[in-house]
């Protein structure tokens, strides 16, 4: 019983974790199109943000594992959570100096703390408890992961959005007082929230360094990969990550920028309905509030989407077999983004929206098939798993590139192509009855 209620305190205060990297993981999505404006990047060098964030999985979720190993899960946590505690406090010169390196900077080091928790979480989680209930114990972990993204651009329209950015030459044309007082106005835009999320962060570090986790499995145990890159069903599921956050990060980036090449922000602004929703989220006059806050909140609903799947395909994988829900919703996910791309208005917005719903149990379940059967192998798998959330780095920038070049239908193919593997994979594990 002593064993059980440990298990459940440390599960509850890990869920936490989930929550907080998935809130800062998409608020970095609202900064994008603020970013893009404000140096005056293409969609391709707005894309680089992404890949500083997510580029830290590949450079650092093995080097994590290691470290892991080394100095265990809650001291592993408690680094993870400084190192992010440091990114977010980087926003604050950023904002200041109005320097695109120390953004990125930043991003990177706030992904660094990132990694080392979600190497340490996902496969901490599937272990602690029985065996035949960890899916559903990741997937559980994983919705309050989508909590925070479905939260985190209601926050990024409110205070990082919520005002329009002057062009080069409209700030030039500004006297000296008045320039100053914008560059105020646009640092403490980034500052306030992560500021703010440096704090919260600080304060679960001190939870975490009081609070008693329970020893999980050998952290002294081998850190040799060579066993696990012989397994194929491994290695093609960490190209199925790879694919899914890459196509759930590139439409999340750029679905602002997509909103607004529809001109939906004025229809949002004539339809009764859709204009209550965006001044009940902003908490004030639609009238006041920048084009780009005004479609951003709406993005709130892909992430509350993801979020709500998540429930949902909690319940769906333990009734069908797991592959044959991931293969159905990669279906629809494709089906969504070619209606999406052949529609205009609210119908174009609305669709595209729906991806987020069937994106939700894409993660937890090619976690899932991908681990099951590796047995004490597990952590060197996650490992791998976790590096290619570079697809997060790779795949957005791509968008970008052919969205400059060739505007957003054409590159709506990339994603198209990320989900068709997807299927793929899913379709290939139809028949694998999961031992965890």
């Amino acid at each position: 019983m002593n064993q059980n209620k440990s298990h459940r305190t440390a599960f509850i205060f890990l869920t936490v974790l989930f929550f907080l990297w998935g809130f800062i993981t998409v608020l970095v999505d609202s900064l994008i199109p603020r970013l893009r404006e404000v140096f005056t990047l293409s969609y391709f060098q707005a894309g680089m943000v992404q890949f500083a964030f997510f580029g830290a999985y590949f450079l650092l979720s093995i080097p994590a594992g290691y470290i892991l190993s080394k100095i265990g899960y809650k001291k592993g946590i408690i680094l993870g959570l400084v190192t992010m505690g440091i990114g977010c406090l980087l926003f604050y010169p950023a904002a200041s100096m109005r320097i695109f390196g120390v953004f990125m900077l930043a991003y990177f080091m706030l992904a660094a703390g990132i990694t080392v928790l979600q190497v340490a979480a996902n496969p901490y989680v599937t272990v602690l408890g029985p065996e035949k209930t960890a899916s559903s114990r990741l997937n559980l972990s994983q919705a309050f992961n989508s909590l925070g993204t479905a939260i985190a651009p209601a926050i990024g329209a409110l205070f990082i959005l919520k005002d329009r950015v002057m062009t080069s030459g409209e700030i030039e044309a500004l006297d000296n007082t008045a320039r100053t007082e914008y560059y105020i106005n646009e640092a403490s835009a980034v500052q306030v929230p992560f500021l703010g999320i440096a704090a919260f962060i600080g304060i679960i570090a001190l939870v975490f360094v009081f609070v008693n986790l329970p020893k999980i499995g050998d952290t002294a145990a081998s850190n040799d990969y060579r066993g696990v890159l012989k397994n194929r069903n491994l290695l093609l599921g960490a190209l199925g990550i790879f694919f899914y956050v890459g196509a759930e990060v590139a439409l999340g980036s750029y679905m602002v920028n997509y909103f607004l090449s529809l001109d939906l922000a004025e229809i949002i602004k004539n339809n009764s309905m859709m204009r209550s929703v965006a001044e009940w989220i902003l908490s004030s006059g639609i009238s006041t509030s920048s084009d780009m806050a005004i479609v951003g909140v709406f993005v709130t609903f892909y992430w509350t989407g993801a979020m709500i799947g998540r429930f949902i395909g909690s319940y769906l994988t333990k009734l069908i077999n797991p592959a044959k829900v991931l293969l159905i919703f990669s279906l629809l996910a494709v089906s969504m983004i070619v209606i999406s791309a052949f529609s205009t208005g609210l119908v174009a917005m609305w669709t595209l929206i729906a991806v987020g719903l069937f994106n939700s149990i894409m993660f937890p379940t090619i976690f899932s098939l991908a681990l099951d059967g590796l047995g004490n192998d597990k952590p060197q798998g996650s490992g791998l798993l976790c590096t290619m959330i570079v697809g997060g780095a790779v795949i957005p920038p791509a968008f970008g590139f052919i969205t400059d070049s060739y505007g957003f239908h054409i590159a709506f193919l990339l994603v198209i192509l990320s989900y068709a593997y997807i299927f793929f994979y899913g379709f290939r594990n139809k028949s694998r009855k999961m031992t965890i």
